[in-house]
């Protein structure tokens, strides 16, 4: 099973870079627990995140754990996940508004289909061979993460399934201009991960989580 940490298309090499990502792929952490993640001292995490606080990347607040003082938690703030790129952002949403305008919502639709259609033949061919569960979603996340969505799974704590994680959306901006795209994603990864599985979307970018969550599970009845 691939490893609970995300493996991003943007590669981090810098420090600062590298303590944004994971700040991206596990949420809001403290500064002793990147620092443990990233394998490094608590006092060179202390020092990014100074300079990346100066830059409006990062903020912090506190949280109380019970007895003892507060922990202060950090997590990245709009100009810091914007570090992470959103596929052609401005192009994309002109040409939706274009196409809306010249085509009508038929016309977009057609659009979405035609991409769906082209995704489904590429992941229905990653599929082949894979036989149990963990092998397919495996081979989603490897796609996925090379599309720059920082893909992952891991057991689904609350079912008896999996959860499909996509810590970055590249396409945001664009599924912002139009929600189709969200809707044929998840009818997409329903069909090429099988008819044995169901698939629901419980985190939602645009509903305001920090990343998008699908609960994979096998169907009572396969």
């Amino acid at each position: 099973m691939s490893s609970p940490d995300a493996r991003p298309t943007w590669m981090p090499h810098q420090p600062a870079d590298r303590i944004l990502s994971t700040l991206k792929t596990r949420g809001a952490l403290g500064i002793p627990d990147i620092a443990k993640v990233l394998n490094v001292t608590v006092e060179a995490v202390r020092q990014q995140m100074a300079k990346l606080e100066a830059e409006g990347l990062v903020d912090s607040e506190s949280r109380s754990s019970g007895r003892g003082r507060p922990t202060q938690i950090w997590r990245l703030t709009g100009e810091g996940h914007k570090r992470f790129p959103d596929t052609h952002a401005e192009m994309t949403v002109q040409m939706i508004s274009a196409v809306i305008s010249v085509f009508g919502q038929k016309g977009m639709d057609q659009l979405i289909g035609a991409r769906e259609a082209a995704m489904r033949a590429s992941y229905t061919e990653a599929m082949r061979g894979a036989r149990s569960l963990k092998t397919r979603l495996e081979r989603l996340a490897e796609i996925r993460s090379r599309e720059g969505y920082m893909a992952e799974f891991r057991p689904d704590e609350e079912g008896s399934g999996f959860l499909f994680i996509e810590n970055h959306c590249p396409i945001c901006t664009a599924a912002q201009a139009c929600t189709g795209f969200c809707r044929s994603e998840l009818q997409l990864f329903d069909e090429v991960l099988g008819p044995d599985v169901s698939v629901s979307r419980v985190e939602h970018v645009l509903a305001g989580a920090r990343r998008c969550a699908y609960r994979v599970e096998p169907r009572a009845n396969a």
